[in-house]
């Protein structure tokens, strides 16, 4: 299976002295009305399946749990509640096996409801199977065997005709479809996009094309799909308008081409697929992954997606909330310190570039002269800056300045860890960030956060050469690439100690 190698690709984007800002373009109308246009939030199918199988056998649970205390009256919890459970895990198994877990299944009626009744029968079989070798049946009630697998059947068959008319209504509503453009054109796009409305209408919300071609291979409409701009102007119809699927419509044999696309959009959090639709090559099924009845090849994937999001939310709140209630002495002290020293305001906002490069505002202690304050970081902070304060050093110097951006982060504009943003108009070596590191907005591809792998490695503070701003934007990078809660949790340890031993470059 062809796979864009995220490794390669970061140590062929990351070179010096060339201009690296967003691509200059121009929209076509109909790209300017499908941004103006209002869009629907998107729901993840993997978290819809994944709530669905936890609700499916919580019920199966009480449902055996309620017909063993109104049958029996309990007092045999230690044998029937484990049996039950156990019962249940094998049931979601059973389920999963049979294919029933997945959106496309959800809406299907006769087909889902017979094979999730079938995995029923064949669960309680086993169940039935294990009694006797264990020769446990003196200690099991017939009629609640019985009578929870048939009042099982019934709850199971009520379930899924529930489940099937939420997913088809938000369906309807398109929640559960992916906003997706095509990169190519002409008759092999138009073959895909006739594939996409016979098999994957569905999943696929499908905005329009861009293709690079202006000559008669590729019309303005191809398929009642409109043309809405060329290659590099992707990247600013992606910035303005939620895209979360790129399928690109070219042969395998075009390498040269595939590589100059995905040097372009792999700067956006967009998963990126290969049609197959043109390979002559025939490959096993594992190598495909599908949309609908469209097969694909996996070229590059947004990076935290999913369920991973949800653990990451989840993460930095609960973080968020026992770090603003632990360190709110250090933050009422600060801001006396502050208020004391010299006049103006306690915080200090900041606009700042955050995920997929929208403008955040993000707070922090005021750490120079109200008269001094440079809002867009013009000029970097260097030691013994005459702008900065007394208390203004210290909690530069120890990083208090930025626990106020915990309030971001419970806004939902930051996270815990991730790449620091930052200040639009930083510099390294009189270039702005985006004009020293070619792909610099590559780190954008994730929530920014309070701290991350550049920080706790010594990459923060000053950035007077090129050289300092693109470790941090490799350290950023291979932190996306190789993200796991665990890893945030390592980086968040690592953090204070890193506040003592490397802090040699803060100010």
């Amino acid at each position: 299976m062809f796979r864009l190698d995220p490794k390669q690709a970061v140590m062929e984007h990351v070179s010096v002295g060339k201009a690296a800002g967003e691509p200059i373009s121009k929209l076509s109308a109909a790209a300017e009305a499908i941004i103006a246009s209002p869009v629907e939030r998107t729901v993840s199918g993997a978290v819809i399946a994944g709530i669905a199988q936890i609700v499916e056998a919580v019920l199966l649970s009480l449902l055996g749990y309620a017909i063993y205390r109104g049958y029996i009256g309990g007092g045999e919890d230690t044998f029937y509640v484990p049996v039950i459970l156990a019962t249940a895990l094998l049931a979601n198994i059973a389920f999963h096996v049979a294919d029933t877990h997945r959106i496309a299944s959800y809406r299907l009626l006769i087909g889902q409801i017979s094979r999730v009744l079938a995995a029923w029968a064949i669960v309680v079989v086993v169940l039935t199977v294990g009694i006797f070798i264990f020769k446990a049946s003196d200690q099991v009630s017939r009629v609640w065997l019985v009578t929870w697998f048939a009042a099982g059947a019934l709850l199971l068959s009520v379930y899924r005709v529930a489940l099937r008319a939420l997913v088809l209504r938000w369906t309807r509503m398109g929640r559960l479809k992916r906003r997706t453009v095509i990169v190519g054109g002409g008759k092999d796009a138009g073959d895909l996009i006739d594939q996409i409305h016979a098999g994957a209408s569905n999943d696929i919300n499908l905005l329009g094309l861009f293709d690079d071609r202006v000559d008669e291979r590729s019309p303005e409409t191809v398929a009642g799909c409109p043309k809405l701009g060329r290659v590099a102007d992707l990247v600013e119809f992606a910035r303005r308008t939620p895209v979360d699927l790129v399928i690109v419509s070219m042969p395998l044999s075009a390498e040269k081409r595939l590589l100059e696309m995905l040097r372009t959009l792999w700067v956006l959090p967009v998963d990126i697929r290969l049609s197959a639709h043109m390979s002559r090559l025939k490959f096993t099924d594992r190598a495909y992954s599908y949309l609908g009845d469209v097969p694909v090849f996996d070229m590059a994937d947004r990076p935290i997606s999913d369920w991973n999001l949800v653990f990451k939310w989840v993460f930095d709140k609960i973080v968020a909330i026992i770090a603003l209630v632990s360190l709110s002495p250090v933050m009422v002290v600060t801001a006396i310190a502050i208020k004391c020293e010299s006049k103006g305001p306690v915080l200090f906002r900041q606009n700042r570039h955050g995920f997929n490069n929208e403008i955040i505002r993000v707070y922090k202690f005021r750490s120079m002269y109200t008269d001094r304050t440079d809002a867009a970081a013009s000029t970097l902070v260097t030691k013994d800056d005459p702008r900065v304060t007394r208390v203004g050093r210290f909690i530069r110097k120890s990083s208090i300045d930025e626990l106020p951006q915990l309030f971001n982060v419970l806004k939902g504009d930051l996270s815990i860890v991730g790449p620091r943003p930052h200040a639009m108009e930083a510099k390294a070596d009189n270039a702005l960030y985006y004009e020293a590191v070619e792909g610099y907005f590559a780190r954008h591809r994730v929530k920014p956060g309070i701290t991350g792998w550049a920080q706790v490695n010594g990459w923060r503070g000053e950035t007077d050469t090129i050289d300092k701003i693109m470790q941090r934007v490799n350290h950023d990078l291979y932190y996306i690439e190789h993200w796991s809660i665990l890893f945030d949790l390592y980086i968040l340890l690592m953090t204070p100690v890193s506040l003592i031993s490397k802090n040699e470059n803060a100010y």
